[in-house]
């Protein structure tokens, strides 16, 4: 009984706890993987409205755990699940690479539509460079780039690559990114941390001819590098040229440098790093502001000997130069888990609990978003319950947009058993707003900044509060937020007694 009692306490107070760190502004992110067929489609081949009642699922369900953006794979291997005259249809998405899903119908046009319909983000995701899972299988049709261009394609690991030395290659690359952001509503462009392909024991990266064409008498390291730099500084100009409001997102391998070799690294003895192996100088890009956020893959546990989750976090928040860091979480391992730090739900939500509490305005992703429903712990109801219990909005980037909408003007009716607010806004450029919905209640002060006092987040300019019966007043406040989550003031109060 006494033993009871004292979980008890220690619950409501690990409760009140994270209640109290909860904050207006944070990214929550999930990853849907296609490659391999991770997360979506659970498998090739599936009808067109089976894929997206799979869809719709992942959506609502993420949707119910306080998630408010999806990072999408729509590019694995060089093909498309999207309608692209480029590249063929994905294997992954159909069964048969070039085929089309039957009936026909765009994937991506639905699955930003459908994520916009719940007030998420959606980031569509982008393998820059991997063309073959298997280099010993190409079992693409003739318009796969590696079929039209095989002298661009450099075999590693099992995998095949194109060669990010070529200047061809980043203009193919680039295009294909470039058509998505022309062609669909999405919010942001993300790119994994495949650069350059992760270091195999004993084998060189086979580019030595193109180093001899085009090194130009550089340092081997510092040409890799400097391709990868191209690469995203042109893509971040071109995507922004086309909409100024698109985000670019990288999420690197978890690790920059090791202090050992970088006095600007981190206490860390990782095996491989960004910067010497994978040639990604993702400090270089926040610094020169060519990306928009960083989100480091920190798959590790507090206390980890070579990668320390206490140790890494802080130290990328610590180099954001003023860019957005956002932290990618390891959910799979809690789902591969026999033993060890994972096996149950504490681990990840000290990693949850830690980046609130460390790093405002900052966020996480969870990868991906299928473990979800292969953990036996009862995940889904602590982050629903107490860690998400109040909804969260996108921290926005002034340095892509700072301009507020206008605040609305509103009016209540009282029904018989509800009431209704119906409220306007001057929008003369009529950009798509959405609107937020606060409550305070038997005489509270009203304080924008508690989201916790958020109703409802919705694009329809009207409202029905089936509650309010519940209190002795109430008092609404609405404000407008324009698609990069700046909000308006305030409207006029609407009180009712």
């Amino acid at each position: 009984m006494y033993r009871a009692f004292l979980l008890l306490i220690c619950a409501c107070f690990s409760s009140n706890l994270v209640d109290a760190q909860s904050t207006k502004y944070e990214f929550r992110g999930a990853w849907i993987a296609s490659v391999a067929n991770i997360d979506w489609p659970s498998k090739p081949g599936l009808s067109s409205d089976e894929q997206k009642q799979e869809f719709i699922t992942l959506l609502d369900n993420l949707k119910g755990l306080g998630i408010n953006a999806v990072i999408v794979q729509v590019r694995p291997v060089c093909d498309a699940l999207y309608s692209s005259k480029i590249e063929p249809w994905s294997r992954y998405l159909t069964g048969t690479q070039g085929e089309p899903p039957v009936p026909l119908y765009d994937p991506l046009t639905f699955m930003v539509e459908e994520t916009h319909k719940r007030n998420m983000e959606f980031h569509a995701w982008f393998n820059p460079y991997r063309a073959l899972m298997d280099s010993k299988k190409n079992p693409n049709p003739a318009s796969h780039i590696t079929k039209k261009h095989p002298e661009w394609v450099i075999s590693y690991g099992g995998k095949s690559y194109l060669d990010p030395g070529i200047q061809e290659v980043r203009d193919y690359v680039f295009n294909i990114v470039t058509d998505v952001v022309k062609r669909y509503d999405i919010d942001g462009v993300h790119l994994d941390d495949y650069f350059y392909p992760y270091r195999e024991a004993g084998k060189e990266f086979g580019d030595a001819k193109t180093f001899a064409k085009f090194g130009g008498g550089m340092n081997k390291d510092d040409w890799r590098r400097e391709n990868v730099n191209l690469l995203i500084q042109q893509l971040n100009t071109s995507i922004k040229k086309v909409k100024p409001h698109m985000k670019l997102g990288i999420s690197p391998f978890g690790i920059w440098r090791n202090k050992t070799k970088d006095p600007k690294g981190s206490e860390t003895k990782g095996g491989q790093t960004n910067f010497d192996d994978l040639y990604a100088d993702v400090l270089l890009w926040m610094e020169k502001g060519w990306i928009d956020y960083l989100m480091p893959q920190l798959y590790w546990e507090h206390n980890h000997k070579a990668a320390a989750f206490e140790v890494l976090m802080p130290w990328w928040y610590e180099h954001c130069f003023q860019r957005h860091v956002y932290y990618g979480l390891g959910l799979y391992r809690m789902a591969e888990a026999r033993s060890g730090p994972f096996t149950n739900v504490h681990e990840l939500m000290w990693q949850l609990r830690d980046i609130r509490g460390h790093c405002p305005n900052s966020g996480y992703s969870f990868f991906s978003a299928t473990s979800f429903d292969k953990i036996k712990s009862p995940i889904k109801d602590s982050i629903r319950l107490n860690y998400n219990k109040y909804p969260a909005l996108v921290p926005p980037m002034p340095w892509l947009d700072s301009i507020a909408p206008a605040a609305p003007v509103l009016k209540v009716e009282m029904a018989a058993k509800s009431v209704v607010l119906k409220w306007t806004e001057a929008n003369p450029a009529k950009e798509p707003l959405r609107y937020v919905v606060y409550r305070f209640v038997n005489n509270e002060k009203v304080d924008l900044g508690r989201n916790d006092r958020i109703v409802s987040i919705q694009q329809a300019t009207e409202f029905t509060d089936p509650d309010a019966k519940k209190y002795k007043d109430c008092s609404y406040v609405v404000t407008a937020m324009d698609r990069m989550w700046n909000e308006s003031k305030g409207s006029n109060a609407g009180v009712v007694k």
